[in-house]
């Protein structure tokens, strides 16, 4: 008996799916490691930071712990120098962009008054960066992670001396300590946080 048409569905491996599958199961793939990093590497690309506390370690958190290192709080990129300003890209072979943005948040926890370091992890992809940007986006598109959506600020830098007039971010409002944050408005207080935090 001859059965109903075949009817494949077309495989496009540049698919906005497909290319976003791709770089999450890239990025899934490696380490984890840990904060601060255990050694010096070359390169830009994409990183993934895991909350991997047990209950009670900071109470807020206890719904995003991954102890696996599966589901990120934060996702980002490091980019190479002069990538901002629309100049062509230089090779990273002999820079560390992403190692040290990871090593900025390895700080940017440790100044935290309420987070532990050692409850952290960090899983991170070297790219061209042509690519780097858009991985980011399907990282983030994935998972939605709480510290680049309801709890902003994470990655923020010093705004630098004599620009201190912009407001504290909810992250910094959350996790006091970073020394920047002392002097930018303080407009949100932790327990505005911790509202926030419970409707995400």
């Amino acid at each position: 008996m001859i059965g109903s048409p075949l009817t494949p569905a077309e495989f496009d491996p540049l698919d906005y799916d497909n290319l976003a599958k791709s770089c999450v199961r890239e990025l899934m793939g490696r380490g984890p490691y840990s904060l601060p990093l255990p050694g010096v590497f070359y390169g830009a690309g994409i990183y993934a930071i895991f909350y991997t506390g047990d209950v009670g370690s900071f109470p807020p958190y206890d719904r995003w712990a991954s102890p696996k290192a599966d589901e990120p709080i934060y996702v980002g990129k490091a980019i190479p120098s002069g990538s901002r300003r629309g100049t062509p890209a230089v090779s990273t072979i002999n820079s560390r962009p992403l190692h040290s943005r990871l090593s900025e948040h390895a700080t940017s926890i440790a100044n935290a008054t309420n987070l532990d370091g050692a409850d952290f992890l960090c899983r991170f992809l070297v790219m061209k960066p042509v690519w780097i940007t858009l991985a980011e986006r399907f990282v983030i598109d994935h998972y939605r992670p709480v510290w680049n959506g309801c709890i902003d600020g994470f990655g923020i830098h010093d705004p630098g001396s004599g620009r201190h007039q912009g407001e504290v971010s909810w992250w910094d409002a959350l996790h006091p300590g970073r020394p920047f944050a002392g002097r930018l408005r303080q407009t949100r207080t932790h327990d505005d946080a911790l509202r926030k935090l419970a409707t995400c």
